[in-house]
C-alpha cells in the first residue's frame, strides 16, 4: 500500500522552504533560529491539542484531504522521526537517514481511527522530547550534518527549521495557523 485510501501522496520536495517563506502557510525560515525551536514546538503542540478537541476532528474537509486527526497523527510521527534524526546527527558523523513513507505509515497506523485524546497526549510528549533535544544543541553541534536517503543534506539547525515548517504548515492545513513561526 502506498497511500491512504483516496489520498494523493505528497511527492513534492519541500527543502526550498529553508531558503524562502512558504506562500501557503507564511512560515519564514529567517524569522526563527535553533534556540527558538523548543518554545515554538511547545506552542504548536498546544495548538494541536486544541485541534484534537474539535467535534469534527475525524471529518475530512474535502475528498482527498486528511482530517485534522490524520494530520495530527502525522505531526506526532514527524516529531518522533525528527527526534531520531537529531539523535543520529548528534551521535554519528554524517549519518544517512532511512527513507520514511508517510503515506504507508498513515495506512499501517490507521490514523483516522486513532483516539484523539491519546493522539494529543502522544503528540505533546513527542514534541516535548524533540524540543528537549534541540534545547541541548550547542553552537558546534548545530552544524553537524546528516543526509536524507534522496541525498538532501541538512545541519541540525536546518533540520530543525525544516521540521518546524512541517508542523506549522499542517496547522495551516487544518485552519489553526500559528502566527509565531
Amino acid at each position: 500500500m502506498s497511500s491512504t485510501p483516496d489520498i494523493t501522496p505528497d511527492t513534492k520536495d519541500w527543502t526550498w522552504v529553508l531558503e524562502r517563506p512558504c506562500p501557503d502557510c507564511g512560515f519564514d525560515p529567517s524569522s526563527q533560529g535553533l534556540a527558538d525551536l523548543p518554545g515554538l514546538l511547545h506552542d504548536t503542540a498546544m495548538t494541536w491539542s486544541e485541534v484534537l478537541a474539535r467535534a469534527d476532528v475525524r471529518e475530512r474537509p474535502a475528498p482527498g484531504v486528511w482530517s485534522p486527526l490524520e494530520y495530527a497523527c502525522h505531526v506526532r510521527d514527524v516529531h518522533l522521526l525528527f527526534a531520531e534524526r537529531v539523535r543520529l546527527m548528534l551521535e554519528q558523523d554524517g549519518p544517512t537517514f532511512d527513507n520514511w513513507d508517510q503515506d504507508v505509515t498513515a495506512v499501517e497506523s490507521a490514523y483516522g481511527s486513532q483516539d484523539p485524546g491519546e493522539v494529543a497526549g502522544d503528540l505533546i510528549g513527542a514534541a516535548g522530547a524533540v524540543a528537549g533535544l534541540y534545547a541541548g544543541v550547542d553552537a558546534d553541534a548545530a552544524s553537524r550534518r546528516g543526509t536524507r536517503s534522496n541525498g538532501d543534506e541538512f545541519t541540525v539547525a536546518s533540520l530543525g527549521s525544516y521540521h518546524l515548517h512541517d508542523v506549522v504548515h499542517h496547522l495551516h492545513d487544518v485552519g489553526a495557523q500559528e502566527d509565531r513561526a
